[in-house]
């Protein structure tokens, strides 16, 4: 799928984005304390970067998209080890300086690289 165009995705940043995505990383931050739920937050966090400003996610089922992934394993062991704390840590910190007109270009590129930071999730492949 093609890629809003940037005053589209400006304006829903302005308008929902903004607000929108500190809910769903909660939300989802909180489903990846249980193990039931915890595909779930996983999806939600990689999502993230359409929460913010409806960047489209390239499909797992494009090779060039897959090519680029990381094993299920390795990213497993990541996010037990590591993906989990961090994301967390990673996604208040840009949620902070999404609120400073100085540090919002940081909190975007922040927050369209969690699915990575949370999981080696490549989001744009």
């Amino acid at each position: 799928m093609a890629q809003r165009s940037l005053p589209v995705r400006a304006l829903w940043f302005v308008f929902v984005g903004w607000w929108a995505t500190p809910i769903v990383v909660n939300v989802a931050w909180a489903l990846n304390v249980t193990v039931v739920l915890l595909p779930v937050g996983i999806k939600l966090i990689n999502l993230v970067p359409t929460v913010l400003t409806l960047a489209e996610p390239r499909s797992l089922s494009e090779p060039e998209s897959a090519r680029g992934q990381r094993s299920l394993v390795v990213r497993g062991v990541y996010f037990v080890l590591v993906g989990w704390w961090l994301s967390l840590l990673w996604a208040n910190v840009a949620s902070v300086l999404a609120v400073t007109v100085v540090g919002l270009p940081v909190a975007v590129w922040m927050l369209n690289r969690l699915p990575y930071v949370t999981s080696l999730y490549r989001f744009h492949g």
